[in-house]
């Protein structure tokens, strides 16, 4: 399988647009994992990258705003032997879907959730996201956002993500490795992908991360919790880790699911009723 096979309607971003370097990220490790397009589902956020939509081959659906992670979890669930994958936004993941983030956290489910994360509602013209930094003005606060950023990394952690790494959209080669491994991990990966807008975003541009990423030492220790959540810490520091942050092995969702399918309570009709009359 090649590329070509994956690749849709020739994409409609902005040129220097960082989605141009995620989707390429995304088709090399699909073809590296040789995973043709009958067998991968992918769940779409709305926003800029939920419109890759169009430009991946593959079984899809373009969810409701925030309701990427939903949908996915049903793909799974139905389809427990697919590859499924959300692609959402900042904005749309950890803004209007937060409270779905957090509850697949819980449960661990089989998914690979990338997020594009360039702190502004790219296609609305550049509303602040709840990553955007603290005083960022934009036509939504015009005056200077007055939260704080939104700290993903942490907040996934503490929340029981069972791997997670983060990429940059400028480094493709680094982040085909990183969906690579995200991928092939049985639980729930989250990439949080270090977007440059360069039509509304003026801060977080290519020569900013540029200036403020590093790559993860190759005897890094990914299962070590404790030094994840310090990795982790940098991001509110604007320091951002690449790399695998953080992984474990532990059962997923449909891990449990499948032992409680395979009792005959669970299934029988008739036992259920007695029980409750």
């Amino acid at each position: 399988m090649t590329i070509d096979n994956l690749t849709g309607y020739k994409p409609t971003w902005c040129p220097g647009c960082g989605n141009w370097g995620i989707y390429t990220a995304l088709k090399n490790a699909l073809t590296k994992l040789k995973l043709s397009a009958d067998k991968i589902l992918v769940s779409f956020g709305i926003g800029c990258s939920g419109n890759m939509n169009d430009f991946l081959n593959a079984y899809a659906i373009h969810a409701l705003h925030g309701r990427s992670i939903p949908m996915a979890i049903g793909m799974k669930i139905a389809r427990p032997d697919m590859t499924v994958i959300a692609v959402v936004g900042d904005g749309d993941c950890y803004g209007e879907g937060g409270n779905h983030l957090l509850h697949a956290l819980r449960g661990n489910h089989d998914l690979t959730v990338i997020v594009h994360n360039n702190s502004v509602y790219g296609l609305t013209t550049g509303q602040t996201a709840p990553t955007a930094r603290q005083g960022y003005r934009s036509k939504s606060t015009p005056l200077g956002i007055i939260e704080r950023p939104l700290n993903p990394l942490s907040l996934a952690l503490t929340q029981g993500v069972s791997f997670l790494a983060q990429a940059s959209a400028g480094n493709v080669v680094n982040a085909t490795e990183i969906i690579t491994q995200a991928i092939k991990h049985q639980g729930l990966s989250l990439v949080n992908f270090l977007q440059p807008c360069v039509t509304f975003n003026k801060v977080y541009t290519y020569d900013y991360f540029k200036q403020h990423t590093y790559l993860l030492e190759r005897d890094y220790n990914y299962r070590d919790y404790n030094l994840a959540l310090q990795k982790a810490e940098e991001y509110s520091q604007e320091k951002f880790a690449l790399g695998v942050i953080y992984q474990e092995k532990r059962p997923t969702y449909t891990d449990y699911l499948n032992k409680l399918t395979q009792t005959k309570k669970a299934l029988d009709y008739h036992l259920l009723l007695q029980e409750f009359s």
